[in-house]
């Protein structure tokens, strides 16, 4: 028989004879996993949701732009506008994953209604284009934009409540033109939108880019948002935009770069998993040292024997090892189990969240359990208790034949 499968066979034994104690350490390292697969998928869920309402309801995939518009546009918004029929536009709707691409026009001003006057965003959009770039915006009062209502727009919840207006009412837009004069134009509120970032939606409002370029006197756009068929072939399509057009003088710039919150975000909630890995790491280390530790002070004199008969040192640090790898195993293979099940129905219950900070509406969090989870789960199983098995197995090793014999005596 193989030698490493008879030493295989041995440590099974020993592992179910003493069964209380290694069900103990199994449960241990099951109920790690399977808290580690439902905090990890929890944070995961939430990462994907968001990184998708971001995408979806602001961003796009891709931006593309003047060179030098995201650093100094807001200073020179006139300086960066692309011309407003593009064959490079063209080009670009036509490249492989690419689902849609859309103009849009940024600028700032002040929005009257009756006595009260405030500042706001203003971010000019292609009505028939926006179901389809901005699938996740959320307009829980009234409805979007439209073609054929080229003087509606739709505000921010918070923007709204600032002013004091609901669907239906009429406001007064005005913008500084090219030329450095003041223009105005009268616009219906058509809908309240509501985004992941409170505090854009507390300034900002979204209109037709034909009248934008009314108010603003200008043709063009400042950007145009690239909507892709799959989130994961953003850093491969943008690859392949700066290889056609790189003589061109256009930057393209990744939804990853713009979302400052929602990476912030993400920075914070892996540092939460991080904690996590680490606590449980720590519980399953314990456990299996306690265990084997326990194995080893009952079976000296067991050890003893087998040395005096010829098992070397190595074979006995060999065999305690493995007892404490198949303890891991063991409890990872049924906490990867329980934790899909549990992430499963969870998921398919849903779990009611209250509004984070920095957003105005609550949502419903799923559990997303991925392979990389998996993964990660196993490799810290196996590597913890491997490490925890190293110290008891070295103790076992080590032992005086002659002591071990007269320790039960």
């Amino acid at each position: 028989m193989n030698p490493l499968l008879q030493d295989l066979q041995l440590s099974f034994r020993n592992v179910v004879r003493q069964s209380r104690r290694s069900a103990m350490a199994i449960v241990a390292v099951t109920c790690g996993v399977v808290i580690l697969l439902l905090a990890g998928g929890f944070i995961e869920s939430n990462l994907r949701d968001g990184r998708e309402l971001t995408i979806g309801s602001r961003l796009g995939h891709i931006q593309i732009a003047r060179p030098g518009y995201f650093e100094m546009g807001q200073s020179e918004p006139f300086a960066y506008l692309l011309p407003q029929d593009s064959e490079d536009r063209m080009a670009i709707e036509q490249f492989p994953g690419v689902k849609i691409t859309g103009a849009r026009l940024s600028f700032g001003g002040l929005v009257s209604h009756g006595e009260s006057t405030i500042s706001f965003i203003g971010e000019a959009v292609e009505p028939d284009k926006e179901d389809a770039l901005s699938p996740t915006l959320f307009i829980p009062k009234g409805k979007g934009l439209s073609l054929t209502e080229p003087k509606g727009i739709i505000m921010g919840l918070g923007l709204a409540a600032n002013l004091g207006v609901d669907v239906g009412d009429t406001v007064i837009l005005m913008a500084n033109t090219r030329a450095g004069g003041i223009n105005a134009v009268e616009c219906r509120v058509l809908g309240l939108f509501s985004t992941v970032s409170k505090a854009y939606d507390d300034s900002a409002l979204r209109l037709p880019i034909s009248t934008a370029r009314e108010l603003l006197r200008v043709s063009g756009s400042h950007v145009w948002v690239v909507l892709l068929e799959k989130t994961e072939d953003t850093q491969s399509v943008l690859a392949s935009l700066y290889s056609r057009f790189s003589g061109k003088s256009l930057e393209f710039v990744p939804w990853s770069d713009l979302a400052d919150f929602y990476n912030k975000t993400a920075v914070l909630l892996r540092k939460q998993v991080g904690v996590i890995e680490t606590v449980i790491a720590i519980i399953i280390l314990l456990s299996i040292a306690n265990t084997l530790m326990m194995n080893v002070v009952e079976r000296t004199g067991e050890i003893g024997t087998v040395m005096a008969m010829g098992v070397t040192r190595a074979k006995i640090m060999r065999l305690f090892v493995l007892e404490g790898l198949l303890l891991g195993v063991g409890g990872c293979m049924v906490g990867l189990v329980l934790g899909i099940i549990a992430a499963y129905f969870i998921s398919i219950i849903g779990i009611p969240m209250p509004p984070p900070p920095g957003m105005g509406h609550g949502f419903t969090a799923r559990i997303l359990v991925t392979g990389g989870m998996l993964l990660n789960a196993s490799f810290l199983v196996v590597a913890t208790t491997l490490l925890a098995s190293l110290y008891p197995a070295w103790r076992a090793s080590r032992m005086v034949i002659v002591d071990a014999l007269r320790f039960n005596r």
